[in-house]
């Protein structure tokens, strides 16, 4: 299991994009994560987010198509999920490469985390579970309906 920028390092060299981002994927819980599909197509996914020990963790249920095209090629993006209409709220995206875990002590505490946020508890080996690799991230908000852009890229 090789990352070479985690969440937590994204989060000490970019932390008020790395903050605003949690707190836009925090206001649903949920993100849309985007992978390539084995026809070369995108595919767009919701995928419940949990932060763990400074890694942002997606969990997919065993053998789902999202899981299964992160498995064959790893590049994906996380684009916090818009709630309202007019895009007030702004949005995150995230760009990396997903990364298998298979550490199964990490996998537990995982699964500790995800009951104690929404009552269910993952079961080895039922499940599927990524860290993302960040590569880079950009941040869309309107202030007095004017739109901003942030990008950050890891060098």
């Amino acid at each position: 299991m090789r990352i070479n920028l985690s969440w937590q390092e994204f989060q000490q060299l970019a932390p008020k994009l790395a903050a605003l981002g949690e707190a836009l994927i925090g206001c649903t819980g949920m993100v849309m994560v985007g992978t390539i599909r084995k026809d070369g197509y995108p595919r767009i996914s919701p995928v419940e987010v949990v932060f763990t020990e400074g890694q942002l963790c997606l969990g997919m249920m065993w053998h789902s198509k999202k899981a299964l095209d992160l498995l064959r090629d790893p590049r994906c993006t996380v684009h916090s999920a818009t709630s309202n209409r007019d895009g007030s709220q702004g949005d995150f995206k995230l760009f990396g490469r997903a990364v298998e875990v298979t550490d199964l002590e990490f996998r537990r505490r995982y699964s500790d985390a995800v009951y104690e946020k929404i009552g269910f508890k993952p079961e080895e080996p039922e499940f599927h579970l990524f860290f993302v690799d960040v590569e880079s991230a950009a941040l869309v908000e309107f202030n007095d309906e004017k739109m901003t852009n942030t990008v950050w890229r890891r060098d």
